[in-house]
Formats: C-alpha cells, structure tokens, sequence
C-alpha cells in the first residue's frame, strides 16, 4: 500500500493522524499516510515524534521504496495502531528554506552564465550545487558571483508566489522547464515567480520572500566541475551575524570605523612587515659582529639565544662566503637547540658527518647541514671535533 504524502499538498503541515500499515525489524514502521518527508534529491529526512495510545516514540529517519514512506523509530508503533504524527517544524522549515535557495540560484546560474545544474547537497551548516559550466569553468569571479548574489536577492525580495504541482502529461510536455525531468511517471513541478521553473519533489516555501536572504559562501572546482556553495534563510541570517561580529572585531583592534577597518588592518600589516624587517636586519648585524669577535681561524661558532634557524641560515651564508670558512651555530628551538652548520666552497669539512658525529639529528650535504638536539652539548662536540680535525668526507652515496 502506497503511502499518501501529504507534504505534497502542505508543505507547512507540521501535524497529521495516521494507521501503522507495516512493521519491519529495526525501529522502521509504514503508515497509510505521512507528512514526513524522505530523504531525496539531495534534501534530507524530516525528524519529529509519533504518539500512539500508550506509548510515543522519535522518528530518527525516513525513506522512500516502492511508493511507500518507512519511518526509523526509536520503538515501533504497534501494527494497525492510530498514530499522531509531529514534524519538527524548524528542521522542515530550514529544509524548505534550502531547497528553494537551490532552485533560485541554479535557475540564475543557467541564465546568466549557462550552469548547467547536476547535483545538489544540502547539509547541516551548508548546501551545495554542483554546475556543468560552458568551457569547463569552475570558478566565478567576484564580480559574477556578486551578480548572481543580487539577482537572487532581488527576486527574494519581490515576494513571487511559488507553485508546486503534478501536471498533467500535456501540459508537462508544454511547460518550459529548466532541465529535463529525471522520472516519468507523477512529475511535480515547481515553478517561482516567471523565472524559475523545474521538475523537483521537495517541500518549498509558499513565496520567495519565505526562503530569506541567500548568500554565496564560495565557487570552486568539484570533480572537474563548479561547485557553489551557499546559505539561506536562518543559516544565512547566522552567517552575517558571525561576519558582522568579526568585522566588528577587526574595526575595534584596528581603531577604525567598520568599513575602513579592512584598509587600516592592511596599513598595520605592512608597517608589521616593515618593522620585522627591519629588526631582522639588525638582529642579523648583530650576530655577525659577535660571530667574528669570536672567530678562532677559519671557524665562526656559537649560540644564539635571539635567533631563529631562519637567520642561523641567512648568519653562516653571510659567513661561508669566505671560501675556506665554516659556521658552526645554533639557536633555542622546539627540542631544545637548532643547529645549522656551513662551509665555503674551499673549505674541506663535511657538514653532515660532523653533524651526526656530534649526536645531534638531522642531516644535510657536505656545505650544509641542519638538525636538532636536547641542549649545547652538540655544538660544543662540533667545535671540538672541527678545532681537531673534522672526519672526512663521506661517500657521495653515503650524503643525507
């Protein structure tokens, strides 16, 4: 026995009374008649309740086979027992809200750029639609996706009335759909305002103004295609309170007015990058001066409690560029000490044995080494060993 929907004719009905028709194992239950809606082109189930005389119970699932609607429960409803069924109403609605925000804006994306929709997803923070574009595209510019951003808008705004029906085989076959139908038999049609219409089988608002405002959240590419996801209705009215809060954020942080916020936080980032410059620079001079106050021979050694492995690297390039000269550095890092040991081009040490020869790990080539160890007893090792005679060059096969 086929179930009568009934979210077909009520997209707004949130409570119904029905007959368990079929039991199965599992929680899953039929009824003659249900406003739960199945899981479906791309739109989630209904969740809500059915009460019964002596018992109520969760409906966690809905799916359709055959005609018929089953319902996952928590506990089955007995065979042939009257039920009153509950639509948990803000589910459905932001279901509606999504669904109908799918169809304005793949009805827009056909008519100005040519998508071609092949797939809609709508999840728990976001919904996606899946585009065939002309030329292969997978993006839109900021400029389109604005465009399209304020036609659907618009067309929100205007309130037009949303129709959903079952046409009959003449009049299907005469109405200007957007993309064929993917079934047969019992077409539904849904039509907004003149621009929009298509054959779909979920639960819509009664007008445009119902869906809310839709915001595009991105575009890019999905298995050689455009996917574009979206918000709408309550998820977007969350989306720009999160937005606004965050701007907000920034304007206080900066001490500019909202919209010249993202400016002023651009000024501060350069003069941060200027600063930081600047201060390498120094800090790098700095080194260089103690390392060669410091110089024993062709040897400049030790550790630097201000430094990064960054400016060991940029402290032993500046150094080894004496040819026969080596740097033997270190620095405070993760594991207790970064380590960067150099040579010149004339200079005969192997780095990357005398970095594994002082016990510290990583590796390198015979000019360049990096590693780590647990405190300064590596480089002090390296020191010593470099002052005797550092071991010999390892066989090219042999280099890390």
């Amino acid at each position: 026995m086929e179930t009568h929907r009934l979210y077909y004719e009520d997209a707004y009905l949130t409570s119904f009374d029905a007959r368990v028709t079929e039991v199965r194992e599992g929680g899953w239950i039929a009824l003659d008649r249900s406003a739960f809606y199945p899981t479906s082109g791309g739109q989630p189930y209904d969740t809500g309740r059915l009460a019964w005389d002596g018992g109520e119970t969760r409906v966690i699932d809905v799916e359709a086979e055959n005609g018929v609607v089953w319902h996952r429960t928590e506990q089955a409803a007995p065979l042939g027992a009257s039920v009153r069924g509950e639509i948990d109403w803000d589910r459905r609605l932001d279901h509606m809200q999504q669904h109908a925000g799918d169809h304005m804006l793949a009805g827009a994306a056909w008519q100005l750029f040519g998508g071609v929709t092949i797939g809609l997803h709508l999840g728990r923070a976001d919904s996606t639609i899946d585009l065939d574009m002309p030329e292969g595209r997978t993006h839109l510019t900021a400029d389109e996706t604005e465009a399209l951003e304020t036609l659907v808008n618009r067309r929100v705004m205007a309130d037009d009335p949303i129709r959903c029906w079952f046409p009959t085989g003449a009049e299907l076959a005469a109405l200007p759909l957007r993309k064929k139908p993917t079934v047969e038999r019992h077409v539904r049609v849904v039509a907004m305002g003149d621009y929009e219409m298509v054959a779909c089988g979920g639960t819509h608002p009664r007008t445009t103004g119902q869906i809310g405002p839709i915001k595009i959240v991105s575009t890019g590419p999905a298995r050689g295609k455009m996917r574009l996801c979206f918000v709408a209705g309550m998820r977007a009215y969350r989306y720009f309170q999160a937005a606004a809060r965050c701007a907000e954020a920034v304007a206080a942080q900066v001490s500019a007015p909202l919209n010249d916020a993202p400016a002023a936080l651009a000024r501060d980032r350069e003069e941060q990058r200027i600063q930081c410059r600047e201060l390498e620079e120094r800090l790098l001079t700095a080194a260089l001066e103690a390392l060669r106050a410091g110089r024993q021979g062709e040897l400049y050694a030790g550790h630097l409690p201000y430094a990064d492995p960054a400016l060991l690297l940029r402290a032993a390039g500046e150094l080894t560029k004496e040819g026969k000269a080596a740097a033997l550095l270190s620095c405070p890092g993760k594991a207790g000490c970064s380590l960067v040991f150099a040579r010149g081009k004339d200079a005969e040490a192997d780095m990357a044995a005398l970095l594994r020869s002082s016990g510290a790990r990583g590796g390198g080539k015979p000019d360049m080494a990096q590693g780590s160890a647990p405190d300064g007893e590596a480089l002090e090792k390296a020191i010593a060993a470099f002052i005797r005679g550092v071991p010999p060059r390892t066989h090219p096969a042999e280099q890390i």
